[in-house]
Parts: structure tokens; C-alpha cells; sequence
């Protein structure tokens, strides 16, 4: 059987469940703190009291690089998902259950054992804190997630079971998602691809979930080319398709109904679909906009990974002059990306009204799009959508750009834009959208999986 790993904090249940379906499925069950114990020869406390907690977790790393990767069922200590390597190696191949339970539970479950306390609090307020700082985490982790807290062992046992066997969604409802799907997938690979994930067949299965880039239109995405290659090379039983439909709350409705792990959110979405959702990370909030949902516990939590995509590759401009052009959610992005290297901001869109409710909210300069000669720039960033297919015409006029200017179209289809070809021809320095595309893929495949790729890999996938 393909392996299944079990992970969450201590007292939701990891060594009593695995226990009863390896005994179910008659494959070895293995505990991790266990292996770590008879791999040192001391047990987990003395370890922490003798060399700390930085031992422990070399000892741990190795412990999970070396488990078998089929026919066993493992239980992970509970804060093994907080070392992405870690995360990468339980992944791979394996199908991995969440389990949580409530504070107090936890706190009745664990009372008189001997593992080490991890903070200086309470038992109890020590759970809490816990669990709160490794909730993200676990999140990234899991691919199913089981309540343990009003379940018997032999219950959550039976639900994890049945997951195993038939996935979340009824054989109907598989068949009924894929004829929306279809409606909108009109080229035959992808749709073929997407009936073998959701249906079965072609080394799918019941287990396989869907993640996708939510858009309309959203053709033009490299995400499905990107994700699907990624979920290949990390041994990942995900499929990324498209969400495309002209109201927000539909590709949520869709999303949820077939269990979906994550969206991608493209235009024209990104502000709007902060109304759908639980929760909202701090820099998303601050924003204003949501490129990043993921699916987990039966909530849903919004993230920006735009404004990193746009920071990284601006590292050495710190504290420059720079011009944003455009007032929406990526323009938001890159205020937000700008002001955290020290840039003297300004944004300059069509609807002036619109950048000084912009500036005014993040703190920066404003003013109308016809002042851009006068504002003798060291960066200029395209955050509008000017560029992108099919309406590829450029925000500036030739004769706006000077050599010493550099360059960022933040638009990344074509990875060469209208812009970026004008400035090029001047010998501009230039910055094209498959930077920002790259680095804040990168961080949404952390957020959904845990796992961080290295940028050449993003790289050689996309070439």
C-alpha cells in the first residue's frame, strides 16, 4: 500500500490510530520519536536535557529521510512539519492525514507524560500557543485532515479509512464537477488530464485533489504547466487545472465541492474574493488583495504571495525613486513590496482618484498618469494589465523611456511585453513578469505543501 503518514501535535492520536490501521491494513507501524529513542539509545527527554533541542531535530531528519516509502503507516513527532526537508521527505509518495483536536483535549490527553515542555508557559497555555504557531504548518502538510476531538481511536480510524478507499467525494459528485470543468477546458489534454484526476485512471486515483488558478479569463496561465510538472517531480497525487468563471463565488462554490487543496486568484478577483473567505494572513490583509487560498480543516485562508514575487528580484534598488503604474491589487503588491526596501513611491494611474485612494491607505505619492515625464524615475513598475494578452499594447510611449530607467513589467504572458521590447531597444535595464511569476509560485507552493523548490527548478520548467 502506498504510505500513509500520520501528522498533527501530540494528543490528537497519531500512535493509538496508526496502531489500529496498520493492524487493519497488516503493514508495520512506525512511530518517529520511537526510532529517534532507539537510534540514540536515550529516550526524547534525556535528549533534550542533555543536548537540546537542535539534536533532537538532526536526529529526527535523519530518522525520516531513512522510513520506507510503501506498505507501513507512520506517525511523525508533532513538530517534525516545521523543517521543510522534513516535510519534502513525508510527502513524497505518501498519503498524509492531518489530525487535530481541541486545546482542551489535548491538554487531558498528555497530562503525566513525560515529554519535554517546549516554552516556558503552562501546560495548558503552552497547547495553545502551540498550536497556533504550528497551525499554518500543519496545514501545509496534510493532504486530509480527521478531527479526533469527540472520536474514539476505532472512529477516527474508520474515517481515515474510508478516505483511503473513496476519497471525499461521492462517484456522482466527481462526474457532476467534471461537466462544469468541461464547459471551460476546451483543450482535449487538459481535459482528458482533468477527467483521469477527478474520475480515475491514468495513475489517478480517489485520493487525487485539485488545486487550480481562479480567473476569468484565466487561458493565459502558466500555472497548470508549472504545478503539474512540480507535483510530478515531488511524488505528489495533486492535479492544477483551471477555475474560470465570471463570478468569484461560483469558482469558490466549485472549489469547495470537489475538495480542492488551493486557488491561485488572477484577475479580476483578487479583492473580491477576500468577501469568501475564513481568514486573511496580515500582508493580504494590508494589501487589500488575495492571490493565494488554501483549502484546510474545512477553512479557507487568503494570502498575498504577489509582493514577494515583486521584492525579490528588487533587492539591489533598495531605496531608489521609483513609479508604479496602475492602482489596482498587483499595483497594491507592489507598493507594499517597495515600501518594505525604503522607496520613494509614487503611483500614477488613469483614474487618479483611484491612486490617491492608493497612496492615501499605504503611504506613498500619487498623482495623474500624464505627469510620468516630469517624474525622472531610477524604476518604473507596469502593474497594470497593459501588455497582457490579448491587449498588448504598453502603458508608456517609446519616447517616455530613458536608458538609465530600469524596467519591471509586472505582466508575465507574453514573458516579453510591448514594454519590455521598447525598453530593450534603448538598453533599458529590464525586469520581466516571469520574475515575479517564478518567486511567487514559489511561495505559493510553500504555503499549499510545505515544501520549498528551489527557484532553478521553477526555472528550467518554465524555460
Amino acid at each position: 500500500m502506498k504510505r500513509l503518514v500520520l501528522v498533527g501535535y501530540r494528543g490528537t492520536g497519531k500512535t493509538a490510530i496508526g496502531k489500529i490501521l496498520a493492524h487493519r491494513f497488516k503493514v508495520p507501524f512506525l512511530d518517529t520519536d520511537t526510532l529517534i529513542e532507539t537510534k540514540s539509545g536515550r529516550t526524547i527527554p534525556e535528549i533534550f536535557q542533555t543536548d537540546g533541542e537542535e539534536k533532537f531535530r538532526m536526529l529526527e531528519r535523519e530518522v525520516i529521510a531513512g522510513l520506507p516509502t510503501s506498505d507501513v503507516i507512520v506517525s511523525s513527532g508533532g513538530g517534525a512539519i516545521l523543517d521543510p526537508r522534513n516535510v519534502e521527505q513525508l510527502r513524497a509518495d505518501s498519503t498524509c492525514i492531518l489530525l487535530i483536536a481541541d486545546a482542551g483535549t489535548i491538554s487531558k490527553r498528555i497530562t503525566n507524560t513525560s515529554r519535554p515542555a517546549l516554552t516556558t508557559l503552562s501546560p495548558d497555555e503552552e497547547i495553545r500557543e502551540m498550536l497556533n504557531r504550528r497551525r499554518t504548518s500543519y496545514s501545509r502538510a496534510e493532504d486530509f485532515c480527521v478531527n479526533t476531538s469527540l472520536t474514539t481511536a476505532e472512529q477516527a480510524a474508520d474515517k481515515i479509512e474510508t478516505v483511503l478507499k473513496h476519497g471525499t467525494l461521492s462517484e456522482n459528485d466527481r462526474k457532476e464537477s467534471f461537466q462544469w470543468f468541461a464547459t471551460i477546458l476546451h483543450n482535449d489534454a487538459e481535459r482528458e488530464q482533468l477527467r483521469a484526476a477527478l474520475i480515475g485512471g491514468g495513475g489517478n486515483n480517489v485520493q487525487t485533489r485539485l488545486l487550480g488558478i481562479a480567473g476569468w479569463p484565466c487561458k493565459h496561465s502558466r500555472g497548470p504547466l508549472l504545478f503539474n510538472q512540480l507535483f510530478s517531480k515531488y511524488h505528489l497525487n495533486y492535479h492544477y487545472t483551471r477555475f474560470e468563471d465570471p463570478a468569484i463565488a461560483r469558482i469558490i462554490q466549485i472549489a469547495k465541492s470537489v475538495d480542492a487543496k488551493g486557488l491561485s486568484v488572477t484577475i479580476p478577483f483578487k479583492q473580491d474574493v477576500m468577501a469568501h473567505l475564513d481568514e486573511i494572513d496580515e500582508a493580504a490583509r494590508d494589501i487589500g488583495a488575495v492571490n493565494t487560498v488554501v483549502f484546510s480543516c474545512n477553512s479557507t485562508k487568503g494570502y498575498n504571495t504577489d509582493w514577494i514575487g515583486i521584492r525579490k528580484p528588487l533587492e539591489q534598488y533598495k531605496g531608489s525613486r521609483a513609479v508604479i503604474l496602475g492602482a489596482g491589487g498587483v499595483a497594491a503588491a507592489a507598493v507594499y513590496a517597495l515600501l518594505d526596501l525604503d522607496m520613494d513611491i509614487t503611483i500614477l494611474n488613469r483614474t487618479p482618484e483611484k491612486a490617491r485612494s492608493l497612496a492615501d491607505r499605504l503611504g506613498c505619492n500619487w498623482d495623474s498618469w500624464e505627469t510620468f515625464s516630469h517624474k525622472n524615475p531610477e524604476l518604473v513598475l507596469n502593474a497594470t494589465s497593459l501588455g497582457m494578452e490579448p491587449d498588448t499594447s504598453s502603458p508608456l510611449r517609446a519616447d517616455q523611456l530613458k536608458k538609465e530607467i530600469t524596467i519591471f513589467d509586472l505582466v508575465y504572458t507574453p514573458p516579453v511585453t510591448p514594454l519590455i521590447a521598447a525598453a530593450r531597444k534603448i538598453e533599458c535595464n529590464t525586469i520581466t513578469g516571469t520574475e515575479i511569476f517564478i518567486y511567487q509560485a514559489q511561495e505559493q507552493f510553500r504555503l499549499f505543501f510545505g515544501i520549498t523548490v528551489p527557484e532553478t527548478v521553477i526555472r528550467e520548467i518554465l524555460a
